[in-house]
């Protein structure tokens, strides 16, 4: 049967589960980085967690089809209520979520991390409020990425347990990103500037209140595009 094939979006993720892992993979859609991570021979345990009846399903048969049974197990459930004792699981991925989502999983889900290694996280958006859990629940960053796929631009960010205390800049633009400055990261924030000045443009000027919070926000990636050219 032909292997697993992932998206560079979650090859990206794949490269940052550590040899050897024991993981679980929440919102798994088709468990193509379980099966992906598993067919690799990277790891030889894998939870692929759903919360959607079509995808769990869609799971169930490509990793049986896969005759991976006894590696994946596939479960029907919300966020990190996957997980039970016995996986003894030391690494969590949670890909193409929105921020404050990947946050509230985590939130709900913390006592399903006692013994959890590593955090691999690609939120969609909200990059800033998954760096505010990690540092408030004790988790410090040990990577970052960010990638093009599809005309649409990704981060991903590594975690592992201890302490790290960000500032606001590091918190919007990242740890390491921001230090890298990238194409890619340069071509993000020139974005999202053109987005703020158009917003700007919007704003009576008897707003001043609002066009201030604005224009600090277009001062602040301004400041950064030039420190990291």
């Amino acid at each position: 049967m032909e292997k697993t094939r992932l998206s560079k979006r979650l090859e990206t993720v794949a490269g940052f589960v550590p040899e050897g892992a024991r993981l679980v993979d929440v919102g798994s859609d088709h468990a193509y980085l379980p099966l992906f991570l598993v067919e690799a021979g990277k790891i030889a345990y894998a939870v692929a967690g759903e919360v959607v009846r079509g995808p769990f399903e869609s799971a169930l048969s490509n990793v049986q089809e896969a005759g991976q049974a006894s590696n994946i197990q596939v479960r029907l459930a919300n966020g990190l209520a996957a997980v039970e004792d016995q996986d003894q699981i030391t690494a969590v991925t949670i890909a193409g979520m929105g921020g404050r989502l990947i946050a509230a999983i985590l939130e709900a889900g913390q006592d399903k991390l006692k013994g959890v290694e590593r955090l691999i996280l690609q939120p969609n958006n909200r990059e800033d409020d998954v760096r505010m859990w990690l540092q408030e629940h004790d988790y410090q960053l040990v990577a970052e990425a960010i990638l093009e796929e599809n005309e649409k631009i990704y981060e991903i960010l590594v975690a592992e347990p201890g302490e790290m205390t960000l500032s606001a800049k590091e918190l919007r633009f990242g740890l390491y990103l921001q230090q890298e400055g990238t194409t890619i990261f340069q071509k993000k924030w020139q974005s999202e500037r053109s987005k703020l000045s158009w917003a700007l443009d919007q704003v009576p000027e008897t707003h001043r209140s609002d066009r201030f919070a604005i224009s600090q926000k277009i001062k602040d990636i301004d400041e950064v595009l030039h420190e990291s050219k």
